[in-house]
């Protein structure tokens, strides 16, 4: 059997939205204003009452709230659900998210009745080990890995840096605070453009090159 292209994708600010509906479901829910003048969490929430930041642990506990209470909350990044829809007409589709793997079930089926119907492979920290293991699984004939997150495009390039890597921050509220990943091919934050970036690299059937660093 002929092996084919594969697109791996992150979901939460790729094609779903993540932090203005959790801004919102905290502010309703518990009374903490969230900041995004910033990408560091750790600094932009705090409790209404006193002005206190929000603890690192009780951050994780909200975000988990937010996933088991208020994921249809979440909609879909502008162009994102109609360009996966075209790229699987040639290529395979596999999700890979940074959750608990007792929510993939739930973001099976959030992603669904988005219009996106594809396995959902869930992870924990760094990328690059479960990349490789979704890869060893499909042996495609070229990958596409996007995320939001520089440090999974690290994590990707070290493990199988044949794989493209495109650079999507979709949510513009965010974007504007996250440089161009150094360790991706390209930073690409719209779909519309994105889906034509991606469409080349998957038809073109060759690997991505390595990427050259810049030196101090």
């Amino acid at each position: 059997m002929v092996s084919k292209p594969l697109l791996i994708s992150d979901c939460d600010e790729v094609l779903l939205h993540m932090v203005v509906p959790f801004r919102d479901w905290v502010d309703e829910a518990h009374d903490i204003d969230f900041s995004l003048d910033s990408h560091d969490f750790s600094k932009a929430l705090k409790y209404r009452a006193d002005g206190k930041f929000v603890e690192p642990p009780k951050i994780w506990e909200l975000l988990g709230g937010f996933f088991d209470s208020a994921m249809d909350r979440q909609p879909p990044i502008t162009g994102a659900i109609s360009a996966v829809q075209a790229i699987s007409g040639l290529a395979d589709i596999a999700i890979l998210t940074n959750l608990q793997d007792h929510r993939a079930e739930a973001r099976a089926d959030q992603l669904k009745s988005a219009g996106i119907d594809a396995p959902i492979f869930t992870n924990q920290g760094p990328k690059g080990d479960a990349l490789a293991r979704i890869m060893a699984e499909y042996q495609p004939s070229v990958a596409v890995f996007v995320d939001d997150m520089a440090g999974h495009h690290e994590s990707v390039g070290t493990v199988h840096p044949e794989v493209w890597r495109l650079h999507m921050v979709g949510e513009p509220l965010m974007a504007r605070h996250f440089p161009p990943a150094p360790h991706a091919h390209a930073r690409i934050d719209d779909w519309a453009a994105a889906h034509g970036w991606i469409e080349d690299k998957l038809v073109s059937g060759a690997g991505a090159p390595e990427i050259e660093l810049e030196t101090a």
